[in-house]
């Protein structure tokens, strides 16, 4: 095969991935983790997509490619290729404004100026002059399924912070399908802009299945609620005053907490600790396991979750399943929400997101505010990019919202 040729295949896979990454395609089995990998680290990355194969065009250029019809196709295909790219970088940039409408029910606004450069070249800059970060807190005992340092916690917060200062709080919980995961990888820039901003950010480690049961993964960010609640004050923070995010896995666990304030079935031992939290953003978290409303094109959950995390089938546990979906704790008494998704996420389908904050606005008492994000794979936001700094101000408007509010109410009752 001739450099032409292998210039032309070359531009007709990259064309393929483009394609993947533009348009939303559901592709079920072996298949699936692919096409989340590729729309994730093309469309969140696609400056240094372009970069990396704009070098290896001009090597096969320099090389003679286009010398022959084959490579004047290839390089055809990569001008499309690309412009698709461009397309789905322009749609990260335009997130701000989907996300500023999202906010537009309650009055609320945030600097729509992110810069489309945002994140290039280093996707991973997450540190802050101001903010430190304090590793490896014990948050509580070691139990039953702990496979090592699953009962830890850092505190992400400005370096002026002292005790005594009552600054708001966040909880970050990870992701990563209730069986892998840690408090290092995700909610980095959301927790450094907070942070940043005078909040202090507590990210936690939980149990792990196959090892850890459910609702063993439930209990431990209860468990993290207490010890927030009794020690964070010496660390700067407000105990009376708790948000809570995370994606995925972590949007499920943190949109359970904040729905089941209190709950003594998740709370063995420390059920008189209050574990009412003030507000919740979950990131593409699954929010029904028993996919009820039919959201899920890609086959169910329990087939999946059933024998590692559960340990049980729907049918012989009926009781923990329902409890444990947050679809079906759902009542006046939810905390506000601000639900956000991604279009294109091919790991947690955005119809079901839809059908959750169908649920919230017809019961809540709070406001409910929902995203939906043009082009978003699943875990978009643990990079540096357009579309993850328009989260963090949309979140950080919403967070500091609530907390005026409830200021304000203090201040009305004092």
């Amino acid at each position: 095969m001739n450099l032409a040729t292998i210039f032309l295949v070359m531009s007709l896979f990259g064309l393929m991935l483009s394609a993947l990454t533009y348009f939303r395609v559901r592709l079920a089995g072996a298949l699936l983790i692919p096409t989340f990998i590729i729309g994730w680290i093309r469309g969140e990355l696609v400056l240094w997509t372009l970069v990396i194969e704009g070098a290896v065009t001009l090597g096969f250029v320099s090389g003679g490619a286009l010398e022959a019809n084959a490579g004047k196709a290839g390089l055809v295909l990569c001008l499309f290729s690309w412009t698709l790219l461009g397309l789905a970088h322009r749609r990260g940039v335009n997130a701000a404004s989907e996300l500023s409408a999202a906010l537009a029910p309650i009055g609320l606004e945030f600097d729509r100026d992110v810069s489309a450069l945002h994140g290039f070249p280093n996707p991973f800059g997450f540190n802050h002059p101001d903010v430190e970060r304090i590793h490896n807190i014990e948050y509580g005992e070691s139990l039953p399924g702990d496979q090592g340092g699953r009962n830890l916690l850092d505190i992400v917060r400005p370096k002026d912070a002292a005790a005594g200062d009552r600054r708001p709080v966040l909880l970050q919980v990870h992701g990563g399908a209730w069986m892998i995961g840690d408090k290092r990888e995700q909610g980095r820039p959301l927790m450094r802009e907070l942070a940043s901003r005078g909040w202090v950010c507590v990210a936690i480690n939980y149990r792990l299945s196959p090892k850890a049961t459910m609702p063993d993964h439930i209990v431990d960010v209860k468990r993290s609620i207490a010890w927030i609640r009794k020690q964070i004050a010496s660390y700067g923070g407000d105990p009376e005053f708790i948000c809570i995010t995370g994606g995925s896995a972590g949007g499920h666990l943190s949109s359970l907490a904040a729905l089941t304030a209190n709950d003594p079935r998740f709370q063995p031992g420390f059920e008189s600790v209050d574990t009412t939290l003030a507000a919740c953003v979950p990131f593409y978290g699954v929010f029904d396991f028993l996919d009820r409303a039919g959201d899920r094109a890609l086959g169910d959950m329990i087939s999946s979750v059933g024998p590692g995390v559960f340990k049980s089938k729907p049918e012989d546990a009926p009781e923990l399943w329902d409890s444990v979906c947050s679809l079906m704790r759902v009542s006046e008494d939810a905390p506000p929400f601000f639900v956000i998704q991604g279009s294109h996420d091919s790991l947690v389908m955005a119809e079901e997101a839809v059908t959750f904050v169908t649920a919230l606005e017809e019961k809540s008492n709070q406001p409910v505010l929902h995203a939906e994000l043009l082009g978003a794979q699943h875990a978009f936001e643990i990079f540096q990019s357009p579309r993850t700094e328009a989260s963090v101000r949309a979140v950080t408007a919403f967070v500091e919202n609530v907390r005026a509010e409830s200021e304000g109410k203090r201040s009305a009752s004092a």
